[in-house]
C-alpha cells in the first residue's frame, strides 16, 4: 500500500492548493505589507512551499490590479503592490469560504 502523503491524490491537491490559490496567498502577504512582485514570489516559496513561475505572480497581480483588489505604485523602475480595501474584503470572503469548505469535509 503506497504512503498516503505520496499518493497521486495528495500531489494533485498540492498543485490545486498551490497555483490555483496564488491570488489568496498574495493578498494575505500584501495585507501585512506592500511588496515588489519578485519578493512576493520568494515569500510564496518560503511560506507556502512552492515557487510560482517567473511570470505567474505578475499575471495574478495584474488581474488583481485590474479588478482594483491591489494597487501598484512605481518605485523607480519597479512596482510596489499594496492591497486595497476591496482586496481586504475579497481576502476575508475567500478565507471564510475555505473555512466553510474545511468544516464540510470535517
Amino acid at each position: 500500500m503506497p504512503e498516503v502523503e505520496k499518493s497521486k491524490e495528495i500531489d494533485r491537491l498540492k498543485r490545486k492548493l498551490g497555483i490555483e490559490l496564488l491570488w489568496i496567498y498574495l493578498l494575505s502577504m500584501l495585507k501585512k505589507k506592500p511588496s515588489h512582485a519578485y519578493v512576493l514570489r520568494k515569500e510564496v516559496k518560503r511560506k507556502f512551499g512552492f515557487l510560482p513561475g517567473n511570470v505567474s505572480v505578475y499575471v495574478v497581480l495584474y488581474k488583481l490590479e485590474k479588478h482594483r483588489f491591489v494597487k501598484a505604485k512605481q518605485d523607480g523602475n519597479k512596482s510596489v503592490y499594496r492591497i486595497t480595501a476591496s482586496g481586504k474584503e475579497l481576502l476575508k470572503a475567500a478565507k471564510k469560504k475555505l473555512e466553510l469548505t474545511l468544516e464540510m469535509v470535517g
